[in-house]
């Protein structure tokens, strides 16, 4: 049962929202008032919000059970809504579950059934198989990044998974991808569809070329590092290994920086997004995971270090940086003796000799051993860092706050003596850790 039911004016006030856009407008309009949904506009024009709007007007706050189930490609994309519909204050409760974390973690957080559930599908299968929960109420389905579900593989459990819903009434698909077909399995009758790909939008990303010298291309990356300065932005590989060579060659240069890849443990790629957010790091060197459906702040320049091979991953790597209303660049590194793809043209040269001065790393990330779960809040570890840690409201960074653990971001310099002072302190009767990420 739910608490403090909010309506749609009251979570965009909490929000700080004061209009929506014309996409989030239609589509929250449309779905309130029609059976099946096809919602397609490009990334970082707030779909999630556009969505979760009117799901969560259609729930009742008498049900006990999960009345809408999410679906998402990835672990980032659940835990991305899943912090976005915490952060709305609807009232209800929701939870994330997706493969590489414990299913212990599960098992305990869905012993308080949610209203909402979003899963990765092959979790959310397995959840299914074990009968962890009634499936007989989930009414409303949400086929986040649909198109994408399908290309790594999840067609099998996603038809497994729609044809145990019996009470379901209401289909929302979403993609930042024009022309993907919808599998039968998934009964989309007669949908309506949106479709905001096709706005000609005035385009504020620049998108330019720098050409390597070199076959391996990391000095001509350094310099151009060094030419853009402190903003935060995107390198975007084609492998893990490249990713590596990448991250080798910042190491040596003192550019602190963060990776991303499917290779890395979850937990691992988590931490890496976490420090990107809060400015510990300002470079995310990056394969393709990273450039659909991950929460990260609004980036002034992505770096392709390696030609994407499909122009669909070159939009979307693209689309990371210049989103809805803000300018941004997209830098081409190309070795002078190779060819670019038919889909980049006429890209202008950029002359890189101008150097920007790099600052030195400010802040870094400690992990806090307590969370939610714990009826730890925010304003219980700006307490315990200004109280105990003698830290100013000033120099206290980000705090990011999860089910059961914590992450603030402090000035570099007074990292070691925190960790000192308040590693195995009390907060809200817990005794936590507090350690370096």
């Amino acid at each position: 049962m739910a608490n403090n039911i909010k309506n749609q004016e009251d979570i965009l006030a909490k929000l700080n929202i004061t209009a929506l856009n014309p996409m989030q407008e239609e589509a929250v309009t449309v779905i309130e008032t029609t059976v099946n949904t096809i919602l397609l506009s490009p990334t970082g024009t707030g779909k999630t919000l556009a969505f979760c709007l009117p799901l969560i007007d259609s729930l009742d706050p008498e049900s006990n059970e999960i009345q809408a189930l999410i679906l998402v490609p990835s672990r980032e994309l659940a835990i991305q809504i899943e912090q976005v519909i915490r952060t709305m204050g609807s009232g209800y409760k929701v939870n994330a579950v997706y493969g590489g974390r414990p299913m212990s973690k599960d098992k305990i957080e869905l012993k308080h059934i949610p209203a909402i559930l979003i899963g990765t599908p092959g979790r959310i299968a397995d959840h299914f198989a074990n009968e962890r929960f009634s499936k007989n109420f989930i009414k409303t389905l949400v086929l986040d990044e649909f198109d994408k579900s399908l290309e790594v593989g999840f067609e099998y459990e996603m038809r497994g998974i729609i044809n145990q819903l019996p009470a379901l009434n209401k289909r929302i698909l979403t993609s930042a991808t024009q022309g993907v077909e919808v599998p039968d399995f998934v009964k989309l009758d007669k949908p309506t569809i949106i479709n905001y790909l096709k706005e000609k939008r005035t385009s504020q990303l620049a998108i330019k070329t720098v050409i390597a010298p070199e076959k391996n291309k990391l000095t001509t990356l350094l310099d151009l590092i060094h030419h853009i300065g402190n903003e935060p932005g995107i390198v975007f590989c084609n492998l893990k290994d490249s990713i590596e060579k990448v991250s080798a060659s910042l190491d040596r240069s003192k550019i602190s920086h963060a990776c991303f890849s499917g290779g890395m443990e979850q937990k691992d790629r988590e931490r890496a997004l976490i420090k990107f957010r809060n400015g510990t790091c300002q470079l995310l060197i990056a394969t393709d995971l990273a450039s659909r459906g991950i929460d990260i702040v609004e980036i002034k320049y992505i770096i392709h270090f390696e030609l994407p091979q499909h122009e669909e991953d070159f939009i979307h790597r693209n689309g990371r940086t210049a989103r809805i209303n803000e300018k941004g660049t997209a830098y081409i590194l190309k070795w002078e003796k190779e060819t670019s793809p038919d889909f980049i043209k006429n890209t202008k040269a950029e002359n890189i000799s101008k150097k920007a001065k790099l600052e030195p790393q400010y802040w870094e990330t400690l992990f806090i051993s307590g969370g939610r779960k714990d009826k730890i809040s925010k304003g219980d570890i700006a307490g315990l860092f200004i109280k105990q840690g003698g830290l100013t409201k000033e120099q206290l960074g980000t705090i990011e706050l999860k089910p059961d653990c914590a992450f603030v971001a402090i000035p570099l310099e007074f990292a070691d003596s925190l960790v000192e002072k308040l590693n195995n302190t009390r907060l809200k009767k817990k005794k936590v850790r507090v350690t370096l990420t």
